[in-house]
């Protein structure tokens, strides 16, 4: 049988629909080469030890899927009978816990929990032909993870050498109101033009997830320093060693920016101080400067040049459309008035809304969040009137 740990197979990395372009720049500056994209995620070549790399460093992905084998399913005894085929002793400890994910889009499943008992039933019943024993199965994801994926006629089973999804980054105790999933933030932050030195202004932050991306972003600290618990773990042939030295790389490349200023401002008393918390969880509340205060007393540094980012509240009721009407005219104020020579840049789920803000916007960036149509729009903001800098000019 061959070594999963250093031979190379097919690997997908999954990411929420409209992230794959920060994906694959994340994963083209590890020194991976990017084979095909898609809506949903990236493939490569990839060892589970390169996996256990990719799982560590990435912010944007979702699970990152080793390919076992590629086979042709009409229906759910296909796939029974190619599983069990699968030496799956070779890859799951006989008396370790396991669990199944898939994704189906079969005519002769209506329902996805069929093909995964499939799934399960196949593995069992050979771990118990060829060991003698039976492993535990359960809905949690704390150990090994199997993973089909199955579209018409084609079916491909995984190892999901992730487990918990990769798009939580794990130092988040407290979420907000509306959490941003801490993998799209970082994603709309790579999708600004923030050169990571330069000050971050992060008015409304609510639980602080944007403000604390960029203060991990510009450090360079990776995702993986929060998190202790991955399905690679639990197959048979582990090497903890291997996962220690990469672990260690995280630690020394982290790189300190002397004079970086984070800023970040919320009304609400709470909304900071868990903001603080959640800050204090992943190691960068001394980079971050928290105040509270209505956004448009927000502190915004003079010396301008950075990145202005706001997440305000879509409002999915008439009632409260009506009240951020105003408070997006604001923002628009706050923009103009307070934010020259910065590059502006609000998330938002309603583009009616984003009109109340009276700014042009530069560039109309498409995200998700969960199933919301958003964009993050983004404006130039310039110091002074623009027809004082043309007169200057000439």
């Amino acid at each position: 049988m061959m070594s999963l740990y250093t031979e190379k197979a097919p690997v997908t990395v999954t990411c929420h629909k409209r992230l794959t372009p920060y994906l694959e720049q994340e994963i083209k500056e590890l020194g991976f080469t990017v084979e095909e994209t898609f809506v949903t995620g990236v493939r490569l070549q990839a060892s589970v030890n390169e996996c256990i790399r990719l799982n560590l460093h990435l912010r944007c992905a979702s699970q990152v899927l080793y390919s076992l084998r590629q086979f042709e399913a009409h229906n759910a005894d296909d796939i029974y009978s190619e599983l069990k085929s699968f030496p799956w002793e070779t890859v799951l400890p006989a008396d370790g816990y396991f669990s199944i994910t898939s994704n189906v889009q079969n005519e002769t499943i209506n329902n996805s929990m069929f093909a995964n008992l499939r799934v399960k039933d196949a593995v069992i019943d050979r771990m118990r032909e060829k060991t003698g024993k039976r492993p535990s199965t359960g809905a949690e994801l704390s150990g090994g993870v199997i993973h089909l994926f199955w579209k018409n006629e084609h079916a491909e089973v995984f190892i999901d050498t992730s487990g918990d999804s990769l798009g939580r980054h794990g130092y988040r105790k407290i979420p907000g109101k509306a959490p941003m999933l801490e993998g799209l933030a970082a994603a709309t932050i790579l999708a600004t033009r923030w050169d990571r030195r330069s000050p971050f202004v992060n008015p409304m932050c609510g639980s602080g997830t944007v403000a604390i991306e960029a203060a991990l972003i510009a450090t360079n600290s990776r995702p993986g320093l929060f998190r202790s618990n991955y399905a690679f773990m639990h197959l048979l042939g582990y090497d903890e060693a291997v996962y220690l030295e990469e672990r260690g790389r995280l630690e020394s490349q982290i790189v300190d920016v002397p004079g970086l200023k984070i800023i970040a401002t919320d009304l609400s008393p709470q909304a900071v101080e868990n903001a603080r918390k959640n800050a204090r969880a992943a190691g960068v509340a001394d980079l971050i400067i928290f105040s509270v205060c209505d956004f448009a007393a927000t502190p915004v540094p003079a010396d301008g040049g950075g990145v202005v980012y706001m997440n305000p509240e879509y409002g999915l009721r008439l009632g409260e459309i009506t009240a951020l009407e105003e408070t997006y005219g604001r923002i628009g104020d706050f923009m103009k008035q307070r934010c020259g020579g910065y590059t502006g840049y609000i998330f938002t789920g309603n583009l009616d809304l984003a009109k109340k803000i009276g700014l042009k916007a530069k560039r109309r960036i498409e995200f998700y969040n969960s199933t919301l149509d958003c964009r993050l729009l983004e404006y130039e903001l310039y110091a002074g009137t623009r027809d004082v800098r043309k007169q200057a000019q000439e």
